[in-house]
C-alpha cells in the first residue's frame, strides 16, 4: 500500500528557545475535539501551553525542557492526534465533498422531442443552402429580422439563446450556449443564416447522441432494479389474516410470518418465538432464536416457527423505495475529473470571447472574429465526458451492476486497496459437509450419514440443509423414523427402528452430547482436525454412544481466487480481510486466498475505523461485503461494493456499487471497465484541445470561414462522443 499524503505526517516550521511550531495537515480537521487536544498535551509535564490553529493547520508548544529533541515532540503529537484519527479523516471528507460547484445540468429532453428538432433545422437548413434564391436583396435594420426565413431560426434557437443569456443574467457568467447564441446572433446580423442554422444542426445531433446514451442508461438500471410485488399476511383480527401487497402495510400493523417465509418489515415480536436466519443482516450463517419482545429485521428468514410481529418501518422507508431514489439522483454525484471538465471548459469560454475582440481588432474583420465565436473547447470536453460516465454505467447495468454515480467510476479506477468481507463475499455463505469420522467399525459411512439425515431432514437449520444435501448427492436412502425433537440452539434427536430394537439417534453440538451423557473421547482427534480446518463440528450419536463427527464449513466462493488474481492484474497492491469470524477461520481463508492481510472478531464499527485509518494514510479502499454488519465499512470506503445475490438491502443502499450475481469476477471486470473510461475521456480531452486549437488559428487567419469553422468544431464534438460511446462495447470479463 502506498503510504503518500499521510495526514499525520508533520513538519517543523520554526523553532526557538522553549517554543515550537509544527505544522499537521490533521491538525485543520480536528473540529470539536481541538481544545481536548490541547487540553491532553498540556497534561505532559514539560509542556507549559500549547495552541491550535485550525485555519493554518499548526501548533505552537511552550516547553522547559530545553533538551528535548525534536523528533520527540513530533512523536508526541503523532501519538496524541492518531486517538482522533477516524474523526480528523471524516472531517476532511466532509470538506473534500463540497469543492465543486456544478454550473449547470445538461439539457435533458427525450430523444423524440430532439430527432423533431433536428429534422425541423435540416429542413431549414436544406432551404437555406439550395432553395432560397442568392439574388434576394440584403435585409437591413429591422427588416433582417422581420422576414420568415430569421424568424423561424430564432424560433429553434430559442433554447439556447434563453439558456445562454439566463446564464449572463443569473450565474454573472458566460456558458457554452452564451457563446453559441453569440455566433448565432452574429451570423443572423450578417445575414447567414445557413451558418446559424449548421451550428444548431451539428449541436443538437451532439445532444441526441448524448440524451439517447442517457436513456439507454436510466433503462438499463430500471431492468436491472425491477422487482415483482411483495405480499405478506396482515393480521385483520386474533383469527383471521389477509394476504395484502406490502405497499398497504402501515406503521404499527401486524404482520404474521411462517417457517420458510422472509420478513419483510423491521418490527419487534410480539407473539410467538421462532429460529431466525440473520445472514442477511449479520453475515453469519448460522440462525438464532427469536423470542416475544425482541427485534426482528426485514430480509431475514424464518427457518423454523411462527411469529407476529408489530411493524415499525414501511412505506417509504423501505429499502428498495430509497434505492430506486438514489438511482434517479445518480448524477448529482459526479466525478472529480467531471467537475473539472466541466470547471475547466466554463473557464475557457471567456477566452473565445477575449480572442474574437483581439482577432477583430487588429483585422478589423467580423468574419474572421466570428470564427473565434462559433469554436469552443466546452461542448466537446463536457458532452463526452457526460456519455463516456452515462456510457460506463450503461454497460455496468447491462451485467448487473449498479453503479450510483460517476464518480464511483473514477475512484474505482484509483484503487490500491480492496477489502473483502468473508462470509458471503469470499465464501459463499452455504455450508457444505467437509469432512466425515465414523468411530463405530460396525457402521459405514453411508449408514452414519443417513442416520444423522433421520434426525435432521425435517429441519431448515443451514448445517441440517448441508447434511440432506450431502445425502442427496450420495443417492442414501434416510431411514424411516420417528417424531423429531428439536432443542434450540443445541440439537435434533428423533428414534429410528421398531419397538425395543428402536435407536435414539442424536445430532448436534458438543455441549448437547454431554448434556445427554454421551463420551466424546473416541472424537477427541477429530475434534482437533475439525478446529485446524476451522470447520464446525457436528457430533451424531446413536444411544449413548458417540458414532460419527461430521465437519461443516462455508466454502469459497468458485472464482473468488481467479477474481483476486485479475485485481493485482490492474494495480492494486493491497488485499485485505476483515470479518467478524474467529482468528483461526480468518487465517485459514486468508491463506488460501493469497490475502495480504486480515483482521478478525471484528464488529462493523471495527471494519469502518479500519477503512478510515487505511484511506488516512493515502490509499484509495475499495471495500467488498453483502450485509448490514458491512454497511458502515461499506459507507466509509471510496467506494462501497455490495456482492451477490444473498446481499441485504441495507448492504445494497449503504453500498456505491451492487452487483447483482453471485460472480467475483466481476469485481475485476468493473474496475477494468473504470479504467477504460477514463482513458476514453484523457482520449477525449486531447482530441478537443487539439482539433479546436488547429481550428482556432485557422479561423483567425481567415483560412476558414465561420461555417466552416462551426462544421469542424462541432465535428469534432461528435467525434469525442462516438469515441464515448464505444464503452457500450465494453467487454467485462467474467470467466
Amino acid at each position: 500500500m502506498k503510504n503518500r499524503n499521510y495526514i499525520l505526517d508533520c513538519e517543523i516550521v520554526h523553532r526557538i528557545h522553549g517554543r515550537i511550531r509544527i505544522k499537521s495537515k490533521s491538525l485543520k480537521y480536528l473540529g470539536i475535539y481541538k481544545k481536548e487536544v490541547e487540553e491532553q498535551l498540556k497534561q505532559v509535564h514539560y509542556i507549559q501551553s500549547v495552541e491550535i490553529s485550525s485555519i493554518t493547520g499548526t501548533i505552537v508548544i511552550y516547553f522547559d525542557d530545553f533538551s528535548l529533541l525534536e523528533e520527540n515532540l513530533i512523536s508526541l503529537l503523532q501519538n496524541t492526534l492518531n486517538v482522533y484519527l477516524v474523526e480528523i479523516y471524516k472531517n476532511e471528507k466532509k470538506i473534500k465533498s463540497d469543492k465543486y460547484v456544478i454550473e449547470r445540468k445538461l439539457q435533458e429532453e427525450s430523444p423524440k422531442e430532439i430527432v423533431k428538432k433536428i429534422l425541423t433545422t435540416a429542413g431549414l437548413l436544406g432551404y437555406n443552402l439550395f432553395f432560397k434564391s442568392k439574388s434576394t436583396v440584403a435585409l437591413t435594420g429591422i427588416r433582417r429580422f422581420l422576414n420568415y426565413n430569421t424568424l423561424a431560426t430564432l424560433a429553434l434557437a430559442m433554447p439556447v439563446l434563453k439558456n445562454g443569456i439566463n446564464s449572463l443574467v443569473k450565474n454573472k457568467r458566460p456558458n457554452a450556449d452564451t457563446l453559441s447564441s453569440s455566433a448565432i446572433i452574429s451570423s443572423i446580423l450578417l445575414g447567414k443564416e445557413s451558418a446559424a442554422l449548421t451550428i444548431m444542426f451539428l449541436e443538437e445531433v451532439s445532444e441526441l447522441l448524448t440524451v439517447y446514451t442517457m436513456e439507454k442508461t436510466r433503462g438499463a438500471i430500471k431492468d436491472m432494479l425491477s422487482v415483482g410485488e411483495n405480499y405478506v399476511w396482515k393480521e385483520i383480527s386474533e383469527d383471521n389474516v389477509k394476504r395484502v401487497p406490502i405497499e398497504e402495510i402501515q406503521k404499527d400493523d401486524i404482520i404474521v410470518v411462517q417457517t420458510g417465509e422472509k420478513i419483510s418489515v423491521d418490527g419487534k415480536i410480539i407473539r410467538g418465538e421462532a429460529l431466525i436466519d440473520q445472514s442477511s443482516i449479520t453475515g453469519e450463517y448460522m440462525p438464532i432464536k427469536k423470542s416475544i419482545g425482541e427485534d426482528v429485521y426485514a430480509g431475514t428468514i424464518v427457518k423454523n416457527g411462527n411469529i407476529s410481529i408489530i411493524a415499525e418501518k414501511v412505506g417509504d422507508d423501505r429499502t428498495v423505495s430509497r434505492i430506486i431514489k438514489l438511482v434517479e439522483d445518480a448524477n448529482s454525484n459526479k466525478a472529480d475529473i467531471q467537475n473539472y471538465a466541466d470547471t475547466f471548459s466554463a473557464q475557457l469560454i471567456p477566452l473565445n470571447f477575449i480572442l474574437a475582440g483581439i482577432v477583430y481588432a487588429s483585422t478589423r474583420s467580423i468574419t474572421k472574429a466570428m470564427s473565434m465565436l462559433v469554436i469552443d473547447y466546452s461542448c466537446g470536453i463536457r458532452l463526452s465526458t457526460a456519455v463516456a460516465f452515462s456510457a460506463a454505467i450503461n454497460t455496468a447495468a447491462k451485467n448487473g451492476i449498479l453503479v450510483k454515480g460517476s464518480n464511483f467510476i473514477e475512484e474505482l479506477s484509483k484503487a490500491e486497496t480492496v477489502i473483502f468481507d468473508k462470509t458471503g463475499t469470499i465464501t459463499e455463505g452455504k455450508p457444505k459437509v467437509q469432512s466425515i469420522e465414523v468411530f463405530d467399525n460396525s457402521i459405514s459411512e453411508n449408514e452414519m450419514i443417513g442416520l444423522a439425515g433421520a434426525a435432521e431432514e425435517q429441519s431448515s437449520h443451514p448445517l441440517a440443509t448441508a447434511i440432506m444435501s450431502e445425502i442427496k448427492d450420495r443417492g442414501i436412502e434416510v431411514p424411516k423414523h420417528n417424531k423429531i425433537k428439536t432443542v434450540v440452539s443445541r440439537g435434533v434427536e428423533t428414534k429410528v427402528g421398531k419397538g425395543k430394537e428402536a435407536k435414539t439417534i442424536r445430532v448436534g453440538s458438543k455441549k448437547y452430547m454431554l448434556e445427554n451423557n454421551i463420551d466424546l473421547t473416541l472424537a477427541t482427534e477429530a475434534e482437533r482436525g475439525i478446529i485446524s480446518r476451522s470447520e464446525i463440528g457436528l457430533y451424531v450419536a446413536q444411544d449413548e454412544k458417540i458414532i460419527g463427527l461430521i465437519g461443516v464449513s462455508d466454502p469459497p466462493r468458485e472464482n473468488i481466487k481467479k477474481a483476486i488474481n485479475r485485481l493485482r492484474n490492474y494495480g492494486v497492491d493491497d488485499i485485505v480481510l476483515l470479518t467478524g469470524d474467529l482468528r483461526q477461520q480468518a487465517e485459514t481463508i486468508a491463506s488460501r486466498m493469497s490475502i495480504d492481510r486480515y483482521e478478525s472478531e471484528l464488529l462493523p464499527e471495527d471494519k469502518a475505523k479500519n477503512i478510515l485509518k487505511f484511506q488516512s494514510k493515502g490509499s484509495n479502499v475499495i471495500m467488498i461485503g453483502d450485509g448490514v454488519n458491512d454497511a458502515p465499512a461499506l459507507s466509509y470506503a471510496n467506494v462501497g461494493v455490495a456482492l451477490g445475490s444473498t446481499r441485504t438491502d441495507v448492504a445494497m443502499e449503504a453500498a456505491d456499487i451492487t452487483i447483482t450475481q453471485d460472480n467475483p469476477l466481476l469485481v475485476p471486470g468493473v474496475i477494468g471497465l473504470s479504467k477504460s473510461t477514463v482513458k476514453t475521456i484523457k482520449e477525449n480531452f486531447a482530441m478537443v484541445i487539439g482539433l479546436n486549437t488547429f481550428a482556432l488559428v485557422l479561423g483567425a487567419t481567415g483560412i476558414l470561414a465561420p461555417i466552416y469553422a462551426s462544421v469542424l468544431h462541432n465535428s469534432t464534438t461528435i467525434l469525442v462522443v462516438m469515441n464515448s460511446l464505444k464503452l457500450l462495447k465494453y467487454d467485462i470479463k467474467t470467466n
